[in-house]
């Protein structure tokens, strides 16, 4: 199936997702047995199942003039990316600044392919993190993920 770059139908939802104060976190395309757009979505204050309903509304007009997949029948999805999605965006590691991450790395380091550290800073190329007895610098290419630490004792207090 061929389908527009998602850059492309990502731009055509900006303006919608601007004026109503959310976050395009990323378009995603699945092609196969039944094909799925989805948006994932942000906001300041997170997001619930009303605000994936509005927002899903208001973009369907949008997507029908984009046409994404030249008439072919698709799913739209709106979601939130989830407690434990990986940073990829600068505005991700914004986010996490000061905050304990959990790092999956391809290989071993002194041992180790998992840990939490508190995020210290990040560039292009490097994060910058504060482990239990030390700070690590490591190359982004070698972290399998990484992504803001969960913690579910901490839930029950809220």
């Amino acid at each position: 199936m061929k389908i527009k770059p998602v850059e492309e139908i990502q731009n055509a939802l900006q303006p919608v997702a601007d004026e109503m104060d959310i976050e395009i976190v990323e378009v995603e395309f699945k092609q196969g047995h039944s094909p799925a757009l989805t948006v994932y979505i942000d906001t300041e204050d997170g997001v619930d199942l009303n605000t994936c309903e509005k927002f899903h509304r208001a973009i369907d007009p949008v997507l029908d003039e984009v046409d994404p997949t030249f008439g072919v029948a698709y799913t739209l999805n709106v979601s939130s990316p989830g407690l434990d999605r990986p940073l990829k965006t600068a505005r991700d590691f914004e986010k996490c600044m000061g905050e304990k991450v959990e790092v999956r790395l391809f290989a071993p380091l002194k041992g180790k392919k998992f840990f939490e550290a508190v995020l210290l800073g990040y560039d292009e190329h490097c994060v910058l993190l504060q482990g239990e007895k030390e700070e690590l610098k490591l190359e982004k290419a070698k972290i399998a993920k990484i992504c803001r630490a969960i913690d579910f004792d901490g839930l029950d207090e809220e």
